[in-house]
């Protein structure tokens, strides 16, 4: 039968609300039977393919894996306990050390820049001395030096 879709004709009633709910509680209730019988279907073959695989290895073998297993987690574990030990360590020793080092830099740097002021201070006096008296110096000397020191600004 064709819907009629004339503007006279009233349309059909609808179900009332309990055989409704009846029948979607019952599309409900198969749908959890077939998730039910799904899941115990999969556990089936689960269990069927962990009894293959059991055939398959050797439980003495197993057990020997396991148990080295067992001793390379525990000597993992102790290499660790050794590692965090030495880093506490490392760091205690730092924080001992740091204070001196950054003293120390910062003077290394503040020598430097005071030695740098002297060579040029003593070229400087050097040129004013060989300008008024040119025969001063010994011949091999008046030629401009390269400074041959090493930077220790610049990481190497």
């Amino acid at each position: 039968m064709e819907p009629n879709n004339s503007p006279n004709m009233k349309p059909r009633p609808k179900a009332p609300f309990h055989q409704r709910l009846c029948v979607s509680l019952s599309l409900k209730s198969d749908h959890l039977e077939m998730e039910q019988t799904e899941k115990e279907t999969v556990r089936a073959a689960s269990e069927e393919v962990s009894r293959e695989f059991k055939t398959l290895i050797n439980a003495e073998d197993l057990d020997s894996l396991k148990q080295l297993q067992h001793l390379i987690l525990g000597r993992l574990q102790d290499s660790n306990a050794v590692l965090s030990h030495f880093n506490e360590y490392s760091e205690h020793c730092f924080a001992e050390v740091s204070g001196d080092l950054s003293r120390n830099t910062r003077l290394l740097r503040s020598m430097k820049s005071d030695l740098d002021y002297i060579f040029q201070k003593l070229r400087s006096m050097k040129s004013r001395i060989l300008a008024t008296y040119p025969d001063a110096f010994p011949d091999g000397s008046t030629g401009e030096v390269l400074d041959r020191r090493p930077d220790l600004e610049t990481p190497h």
